[in-house]
């Protein structure tokens, strides 16, 4: 798991930090043919149903020791593959499903049920167009009913080009442009160029050698980057509690309302909310204290209809017994 880093500027208010983290799963590359079971690729089709968004890690760089399935390097013909795999995988998926809700429509006339009936067969032509369920023109209710599914092609894709140090370095590859005008052709995702050859090398020197070696090299971590875009892809953002002894960082979904956010701490802090009080960190981290945030008038009580912001500190009051405590 790697942890959001943004916790810094709380340095001289706490002495203790919890950072939000973002925790990400490995699986085995996937070969043509793994949605039927070839390769090690079917078995991790099936473990990433539940996962939130994905990472496509690309090899854009040329080694002889290092061999590839398909013994060139070709990263948008990787990418056609792994893609297609995906949509195979979500056909698969979905003509199972349309034959459950046919064997139950013929033993109910729940209007439910034609409708879903109808979406499945709406989303097989789409994926078989070659077109994936993330891109497709999708109205409100029938997200709802697709958010249900999983479906590997409906999930949001940061796509990550692993490139030689060098090119890295010079921001040069001879791969990017192909990478770029397919990316633009198939939903214009973010791309993000990184070493893992470099990433590796500074996980492997101290902290003060590696700072050295980044200045003299003009070059830097791209690791805190692809975690932040990872965690906006999925649509997640974080906001602060913070005390004497400890600030602890909290992941949310974007758009959740203040009563939510606080039952991510506790339920009982959801179940009875009473008030948000907030302010925020750039705020706090510029005017230096929260007596100087109150001052300025910039400490603020929100109710239940609040939607938490990206980067709030927020203390929350609540109400569970009956004899009014709070």
């Amino acid at each position: 798991m790697f942890q959001m880093n943004d916790l810094t500027g709380f340095a001289k208010f706490t002495s203790q930090r919890v950072p939000a983290y973002l925790e990400i799963t490995d699986i085995a590359g996937l070969i043509r043919g793994a949605h039927a079971g070839d390769g090690l690729g079917n078995a991790f089709l099936s473990h990433i149903r539940a996962v939130d968004g994905i990472f496509h890690v690309l090899r854009a760089f040329e080694d002889t020791d290092i061999t590839h399935v398909d013994d060139t390097v070709d990263p948008v013909r990787d990418l056609e593959t792994i893609t297609e795999e995906l949509r195979l995988k979500d056909i698969e998926f979905v003509n199972k499903k349309i034959e459950d809700l046919e064997k139950s429509m013929k033993r109910s006339n729940d209007k439910q049920l034609k409708i879903e009936h109808e979406l499945c067969e709406r989303v097989i032509k789409h994926l078989q167009d070659g077109k994936d369920v993330r891109l497709g023109d999708w109205k409100a209710a029938d997200i709802e009913i697709l958010n249900t599914f999983q479906l590997l092609s409906a999930k949001p894709v940061v796509y990550l080009v692993n490139m030689s140090e060098k090119d890295f370095q010079r921001k040069k590859n001879k791969f990017l442009p192909k990478i770029h005008a397919w990316v633009q052709e198939h939903g214009g995702e973010t791309i993000l160029p990184f070493s893992c050859a470099f990433e590796q090398k500074l996980v492997d020197m101290p902290e003060d050698e590696a700072a050295k070696y980044c200045a003299e090299n003009q070059i830097t971590s791209m690791i805190p980057k692809i975690i932040k875009t990872g965690f906006a892809a999925i649509h997640l953002i974080y906001f602060f509690t913070a005390g004497p002894d400890e600030v602890k960082c909290w992941q949310i979904r974007r758009q959740t309302k203040a009563p939510q956010a606080a039952g991510a701490i506790h339920t009982d802090f959801e179940r009875g909310f009473i008030c948000a009080e907030v302010m925020k960190f750039d705020e706090l981290k510029e005017l230096g204290s929260e007596s100087a945030v109150k001052a300025a008038g910039k400490y603020r009580q929100e109710g239940k209809t609040y939607v938490v912001q990206d980067g709030d500190i927020i203390f929350f009051k609540f109400n569970v017994s009956g004899g009014g405590k709070k």
